[in-house]
């Protein structure tokens, strides 16, 4: 059986947002002529859907531009949020660039459970696939199931992996593998950390020392710092970024589990909020299921329009 391409793996995994959001649009939109009551139960749909409310009322403003000039119809509402999702988006969405002297360093952080280690994983063979040398470094040594899940990922991909014993120092064990990638000529260097709390202060100081050891082999290393977020939880990201972002310089954002979340609208509300790089968005498990970030894709998919090139 053929594996589905990108797009339609994009639209089935944003599925549950687009059906919860089309649906509501629709049980509210019973004519063709949009009133005041109509827009403001129109806002609150977008808010549920978790755009948040500054670009919920900037694609309002929009809607009501036209919706006044003319009779519009459902699919007239659906374009219009589509475009105006895009153009929120596409100032944030651009793929991560490799810089040319190896190793480029990214430092993968984020809370527990938000996917990150599979993320680095992903994220290394898409580097593997454009044929960059990748290493990954499994810097979380708290814990012995996150070393070995980083085992499997490098195993099946064919990807080095440098780790230590649980309990090593993750700091320490970042300088060491710089060192390795050098020697070896990696192109990327891919460190893992372990996922932590935003409210746990200490792994936080850990990070941090992390930052400032690799920063005493260059200051411009790490070349990128990107904090994996959970679709799933909504605007309860908002605090993770905030919180992150005081810690450490964060260059950009990957969004994972946008497949099993009504959610999806999130990516929207981060992007008008924070202003920060997406680079890309994970929509299920396997190696290929992690892709550079395109805004047009991803607003049509999450109102539920056909893609325009198909």
């Amino acid at each position: 059986m053929l594996k589905k391409g990108w797009l339609s793996r994009l639209k089935d995994g944003l599925q549950k947002t687009s059906e919860k959001l089309t649906q509501n649009i629709a049980q509210v939109f019973t004519h063709t002529k949009i009133d005041e009551s109509t827009l403001e139960e129109l806002e609150d749909i977008l808010i549920q859907a978790d755009m948040g409310t500054a670009a919920a009322a900037q694609i309002i403003v929009k809607i009501k531009k036209k919706a006044f000039e003319k009779e519009f119809s459902r699919e007239n509402v659906l374009e219009t949020i589509s475009e105006e999702i895009e153009g929120i988006l596409r100032p944030y969405a651009y793929p991560l660039e490799i810089l040319p002297k190896k190793p480029h360093v990214i430092l993968m952080i984020g809370v527990n459970g938000t996917g990150k280690t599979t993320t680095t994983a992903k994220l290394a063979y898409f580097f593997q696939k454009q044929g960059k040398t990748v290493a990954v470094v499994a810097g979380d040594t708290f814990r012995a199931a996150a070393i070995e899940q980083l085992q499997v990922w490098a195993n099946r991909l064919n990807i080095p992996l440098i780790s230590r014993h649980m309990g090593a120092d993750p700091a320490g064990l970042a300088y060491d593998a710089y060192q390795e990638a050098v020697k070896m000529g990696y192109d990327v260097l891919l460190i893992d950390t372990a996922g932590r709390l935003h409210t746990n202060e200490t792994l936080m100081f850990q990070l941090q020392k992390i930052d400032r050891v690799l920063k005493k082999i260059s200051p411009e290393i790490p070349q990128s710092c990107l904090l994996v977020l959970d679709a799933m939880i909504g605007q309860n990201t908002y605090a993770q970024v905030e919180f992150f972002q005081k810690c450490l310089p964060i260059t950009g954002l990957i969004m994972t589990k946008l497949d099993g979340t009504a959610r999806g609208g999130v990516v929207v509300g981060i992007a008008e909020r924070f202003k920060l790089p997406i680079h890309a968005i994970g929509v299920g498990e396997d190696a290929e299921d992690l892709h550079p970030f395109h805004p047009q894709d991803f607003a049509r998919a999450l109102v539920g329009l056909k893609d325009l090139n198909s």
